[in-house]
This record gives structure tokens, sequence and C-alpha cells, in this order.
């Protein structure tokens, strides 16, 4: 396993890729340099920070010991004592590409056509090799609405017309949420951010999109646990009242699954922690006049929406 020393520190990146890179927010990050002079970013003409591979992995090895249980300031306590003995920690393992550092070749379009092509060809090679590109040349939210949708847009049109088996909408549909559970774990978990449960609605089998939105929230710096597809209602709040969630997120693309999440607030506002229950998927933005029917928080018909009112709503 390589040591922290072994990564580069060339600045290059700022605190939005470093925060991104790490799943630590800015102003965490900030807060941290100031008070514990952790980091060595160069500071620009224009008051900008940039910051290396180095800092990068410090971060991480930070945020790995908070969720081992220390606190933030035996943590750097530990990170300084092997630093005065001239020791650097090992960096922790990831499945995370650099971030992006080289210009597209082509739209993504282009490449959400050629993972269509590796996939509906069963290439799983070829397809790992559209990623690896796609991840040094694009950010996540770019990779996950112009690559991954429109490539499984295309695959279910696919199957829906009779050109591809079901088994082939399974395996594009398994690669990529491989790709997606790799990102969830990757990122760091913060033990003191809010916490939020993720799944899909009763009988609702359609993950990717509550998957995708489980990626970006934790990259924001929430505590996130992903549970999946068809949650049934009266199970969730059972579990709830065990995990202390402060939200409850759900995706529903049918009228059945939504009919089920009518009474699910009523039975979260008696529990002691009375966690806030989000909700959106397809169903719900096709059906606005349903929004209303569903206590709780219709969370907008876009991950970007979602993402700002979780903020709102949390922070």
């Amino acid at each position: 396993m390589a040591s922290i020393a072994e990564f580069s520190k060339e600045p290059k990146y700022t605190i939005r890729i470093l925060s991104e890179r790490t799943g630590v927010r800015p102003v965490t990050l900030r807060a941290w340099e100031r008070r514990y002079d952790l980091l060595e970013p160069e500071r620009l003409d224009n008051n900008y920070r940039l910051y290396s591979d180095r800092d990068i992995e410090v971060v991480r090895w930070i945020t790995h010991r908070l969720d081992e249980g220390l606190s933030i300031s035996s943590a750097v306590r530990e990170y300084k004592g092997f630093r005065s003995n001239g020791i650097w920690p090992e960096a922790l393992p990831t499945v995370l590409a650099p971030a992006p550092s080289k210009t597209p070749e082509f739209p993504p379009k282009t490449y959400a056509e050629k993972l269509f092509q590796a996939l509906t060809k069963h290439d799983e090679a070829a397809a790992r090799k559209i990623m690896d590109s796609v991840q040094s040349m694009y950010d996540l939210k770019t990779i996950f609405f112009e690559i991954f949708y429109p490539c499984l847009y295309e695959i279910g049109e696919a199957w829906y017309r009779g050109e591809i088996r079901i088994a082939t909408e399974h395996f594009a549909s398994a690669f990529i949420r491989g790709i997606l559970m790799q990102l969830l774990q990757a990122f760091p978990i913060y033990s003191q951010a809010p916490s939020l449960l993720i799944g899909c609605g009763p009988e609702e089998f359609h993950e990717i999109a509550a998957l995708m939105l489980s990626v970006l929230l934790r990259r924001e710096g929430y505590q996130v646990e992903f549970l999946g597809a068809d949650l049934p209602v009266e199970d969730l709040v059972m579990y709830a009242e065990d995990a202390n969630p402060d939200m409850i997120i759900l995706s529903v693309s049918s009228e059945l699954s939504a009919r089920q999440l009518y009474k699910m607030q009523a039975m979260l506002d008696k529990l002691p922690s009375k966690p806030k229950l989000g909700f959106g998927g397809r169903y719900f933005n096709e059906n606005p006049q349903a929004r209303d029917q569903v206590p709780g928080v219709f969370l907008g018909a876009s991950l970007d929406d979602a993402i700002q009112n979780v903020h709102d709503l949390l922070d």
C-alpha cells in the first residue's frame, strides 16, 4: 500500500474538487485548515487556494480516523505525531479515479452511445475502458446525467422494441449499479453530519436514480445509507426507530408505490427522532397533483433539485 508521501504535492485542485474527492464540505475543510494547520494549499493572487493529491489523501486519512471514533483534535494530533517522527501514514485504498484532468475527445453523448454498444454486446472489458476514459474527463454529474441516463434510456427502449433480451437489460443495469456502489463506498462517511436513509418505495424496483442521489449526497458530506429497492413502509419505520436518521428519502415511479407513502410521515412523527420524509421520482414528476397527497417534502423533479432541497432542510 502506498504512503501519503508518494502522492504529488503539485497544487491543482480547488476546494470544491477537494470536497468532492473527500466528502468533506468546504466549510469544514476551511475550519480544519484554520484551526489545525492541517493542509498546505498554495494561495493564488486572487486569494483562491489550490490543493494537491497529497492534501486529498491527508483529508481522507483524517476522516477515516473520525469514522473509527476519534475526535478531530485527536486525529490531527495522531497525524502530526507521525509527521514529527518523519513518518507518513499509509494512504487509504480508493476506487475513485483522479479528478477530471483530460480534455474530452468527444461530447458526452458519444460516450453514452459507446457505452450502449459495449453493454448490449455484453463486452464488460470495453465498458470498463469507456468508464476509465470518462472518469478522467468528466465530473460525476456529467457522467450520471449525460452518459448513464441516456445509455440506460436507450437500453430500455431497445428492450421495449424487442431488439435486446431482458438478460441484456439486467446486465447493463447491474454494470452501472456496480460502478455507483463502488463510488458510494469510496467516499468517506463523516460521522458528525446529518444522516439519511435512501431507497425506493414499496414495490419499486428501479433503484438507479436513488443510488445516484446517494452517491451525490455522500459526496456532499452527508451520512448516507442506501437501502435499495422495494422498502416496506412498516419495516422501514421500525428500522428508522433504531437508526435515528434525520431524513428518509424514497424514490417512486408508480401510483401503487406512492399510495403506500400516505401514512408514513404520521408514523415517523411518533418516533423520538421524528425524521423528515422526502420523496421524488417519475410518478411525482408526471403527476404534480399527487405531491400534495403525501405528507412529507417533494424534493424536486431532478437530482440537482433534490440535493439543494436536502441542504435547505438539514443544514
